[in-house]
């Protein structure tokens, strides 16, 4: 599905200088939205219900706990995005104990999280839940479709009800420059919108894009940055507070352009939220194991 070409055509065909059509497009991502409803589109996976795992695998728990599953995903049936590198086939399953994980988080690692990839044409089976007096909680079972949705880094997103400066305040510096020094910045946003449309369908899942912050918590890029700053203070106690703010604020820079979300979903669990990140070269490769689990609490 080719997306970058037809923008590109059309701003430049709009009188916008091909320099600026570039370093905008360079922050447009485009994710991929899946949800429920019969709108006649291929199936893509299924939410909740019980998943399907190979031959021989237990169904993943951490501690002794079974992690609820979330959804499951058909790579195959998948729409293919430029810049999001997809397994081409087989399946993504996802599970996560949202509960468990957010309290792991706060305390300072993340686990009760689980994406399994199983290649085609591996055996499968539907799998029980391990015991009657062990079932995890389970999402509601239904059908998934999807859609592809462009997305904006934050500071670029449009909002009708915030002036720009209200907007740029969770942005990052990358995004800091490029509004200062894109003079067709307004006019690029609003191309965004005219070729692709608000989504039309519900997401109870979403594949790309960028991460979706949570009332007022950091979000993930954030959090990783901050992360990486107390580390570095660890052997450069004494770095200026001017230095601390700008390093961290380049390291967050760095993150969102190294990482992207896997999966973000709500969950069955009362104000907790999902979200999976992984670097865009580890997806790539298939290495899931390396991905990172940001819950979140809406409230």
């Amino acid at each position: 599905m080719e997306l970058y070409g037809p923008f590109r055509r059309e701003a430049v065909e709009r009188g916008i200088p091909a320099d600026q059509v570039d370093r905008f497009a360079e922050q447009l991502r485009f994710a991929i939205w899946v949800g429920g409803g019969d709108r006649g589109e291929d199936v893509v996976g299924q939410s909740g219900g019980l998943p399907r795992l190979p031959a021989g695998t237990e169904w993943p728990s951490e501690r002794g706990i079974p992690l609820p599953f979330v959804a499951s995903l058909d790579c195959a049936a998948l729409p293919t995005v430029e810049k999001l590198p997809l397994p081409v086939d087989g399946s993504l399953l996802f599970f996560l104990d949202p509960e468990n994980a957010f309290d792991a988080f706060s305390r300072g690692y993340d686990a009760y999280a689980r994406v399994l990839y199983v290649p085609a044409g591996t055996a499968t089976a539907v799998r029980q839940p391990p015991s009657d007096d062990e079932v995890p909680r389970t999402h509601p079972e239904y059908r998934l479709y999807a859609e592809v949705v462009p997305e904006l880094p934050p500071g670029l997103e449009p909002d009708d009800e915030e002036d720009m400066d209200d907007r740029l305040m969770f942005a990052s510096d990358t995004v800091r420059q490029l509004v200062s020094e894109l003079t067709h910045i307004d006019e690029l946003v609003a191309l965004v919108q005219d070729l692709w449309p608000a989504e039309t369908g519900l997401s109870s899942l979403r594949l790309g894009g960028y991460t979706k912050r949570i009332g007022g918590s950091y979000s993930p890029e954030e959090q990783m940055a901050r992360a990486s700053l107390r580390a570095r203070l660890e052997t450069e106690p004494d770095l200026p507070r001017s230095e601390r703010i700008g390093w961290r604020r380049e390291e967050e820079s760095r993150l969102v352009q190294e990482w992207v979300p896997l999966a973000q979903f709500p969950t069955e669990h009362f104000c907790h939220f999902g979200r999976f990140l992984i670097r865009f070269d580890d997806l790539a490769a298939g290495r899931f194991d390396k991905m990172r689990s940001f819950p979140a609490f809406t409230e």
